[in-house]
């Protein structure tokens, strides 16, 4: 789980500060207000762990991209070609990742379950190849970084920083410089021939890897509702970015006979049952069932009532609403646990009432599911709903990170909202969701003077 994050020169960001991530991380404000620049970040990070490309610093993608972001000037804060990009993850592993001292068999150098990530990335010419100029892994105190020796050189060193038990040695024979890192965070291969205890850099490398393979997407623009789908017995690892997997999803979790557990005392419910569940109590429809076209058939119908008496209907005959809603819930309970969610708009194309219920959606899967979502949103229901579930002990406010992006001047600021134990926002910003009061006292204003000229 990401707990931390800082970024730097990043397109509208200067500086974003150190961000507190939650299990339930809640990015609100206006429109082109960066919110959804800090999500892009993480994407681009995603999409550059993903890609085969090792020489490739930024994966900062295409059409076919989960973020396509243009070039490294394009994303720079000011459209500076001489500014660096940093970024600062700390991040929550899923048990103590330990480290063997080579130089003591049977005895661990390091152990540790938080880690972080620092880098630095900048242009090294005018055709704007990219050269990572600094990156470290933290963990507990140790640093284990590579950095470039000068401006514009393609040599690098290998430090250990705060770690006084250890030091690099040698092999020899082998004396010379090391190459660029592998991507923007990989340690290059000739480590392991040039310093003869070195090796255990790889696992650092496999934790980050492992972070961003387990970041999931899903955006604002979903497929339109098919009145049938094709599964050929695939098993997706998500729902795809437009939800387009969504069935297959569900099918795939039924082949393998998965099961989730809503708790003690509860009975474990399917995928299919739990969504079903969830769009019941969301007041959408009654029932849901995925089904094939005929027996045997790689052909599958999603099939609705939306009362109990009412007779089955495709899901493309209802509100369009329960198809916008169906990849946000899938993924909550499709993806593996412990891995990271980022929703954007999820409530899009929703009711207020079920916008509200996306609070209770999301509090559930982080319990049952040890899932962390990431969301930005308009959406004001959704934010009383988690200031309520506050105030009623459902959730603390450890649990929820939310925060408000804006414009000064030409760059983005954020402010964490201040929200007590009573679930009130102490800090709540001017129009945050518009001026609801300024809107009550015009209509008065308008109201009166109608009734004066009538009188």
């Amino acid at each position: 789980m990401i707990t931390q994050l800082q970024i730097k020169n990043f397109k509208s960001w200067r500086d974003t500060g150190d961000l507190r991530f939650a299990p339930l991380t809640g990015l609100f404000g206006g429109n082109s207000s960066g919110k959804t620049s800090i999500l892009q970040l993480l994407l681009m990070l995603k999409q550059t762990v993903e890609s085969p490309d090792r020489k490739q610093v930024l994966n900062l993608g295409d059409d076919r991209s989960l973020v396509s972001l243009g070039t490294f000037r394009d994303v720079i804060f000011g459209h500076r070609s001489a500014a660096q990009l940093f970024w600062h993850l700390e991040w929550q592993l899923g048990q103590d990742l330990q480290i063997a001292d080579p130089e003591r068999q049977g005895s661990t150098l390091l152990s540790s379950r938080e880690m972080t990530f620092d880098a630095f990335v900048s242009e090294q010419d005018e055709e704007g190849l990219l050269a990572v100029d600094y990156f470290a892994y933290g963990l507990r105190d140790a640093l284990l970084a590579m950095q470039r020796q000068a401006q514009r050189s393609a040599k690098y060193d290998l430090l250990v920083l705060g770690e006084d038990r250890f030091k690099l040695r040698r092999t020899k024979g082998r004396e010379g410089d090391l190459p660029a890192p592998v991507k923007c965070y990989g340690f290059p291969d000739q480590v392991k021939a040039y310093y003869q205890n070195a090796g255990f850099l790889s696992d650092l490398e496999l934790a980050f890897e492992q972070l961003f393979s387990g970041v999931f997407y899903l955006g604002p623009l979903r497929e339109y509702p098919k009145r049938q789908y094709t599964w050929a017995g695939t098993l997706p690892s998500d729902v795809g970015y437009r939800g387009e997997k969504a069935v297959e999803a569900i099918l795939a979790s039924r082949q393998r006979g998965e099961k989730i557990s809503r708790g003690r005392g509860h009975k474990k419910l399917t995928l299919e049952q739990y969504v079903a569940q969830w769009l019941q109590d969301l007041g959408l429809i009654h029932d849901f069932t995925v089904s094939p076209v005929t027996k045997g058939s790689n052909l599958y119908q999603v099939k609705v009532r939306r009362t109990p008496g009412a007779a089955d209907v495709l899901i493309t005959d209802v509100g369009f609403g329960v198809s916008q809603l169906l990849p946000v819930l899938v993924l909550c309970y499709y993806a593996p646990e412990g891995s990271t969610l980022i929703l954007e708009q999820p409530e899009i194309h929703l009711h207020p009432s079920v916008q509200a219920g996306l609070a209770d959606v999301f509090i559930d899967a982080i319990r049952t599911r040890n899932v962390q979502i990431v969301l930005e949103s308009h959406s004001e229901y959704l934010v009383k709903r988690l200031q309520r579930r506050i105030a009623e002990d459902e959730i603390t406010n450890d649990d929820v990170a939310l925060y408000f992006c804006s414009m000064a001047g030409d760059e983005s600021i954020i402010e964490p909202l201040d929200v007590d134990q009573d679930g009130n926002i102490r800090n709540w910003p001017t129009d945050f969701f518009g001026d609801e009061m300024g809107d009550i006292a015009a209509r008065t204003r308008a109201a009166m003077n109608r009734k004066r000229l009538a009188g």
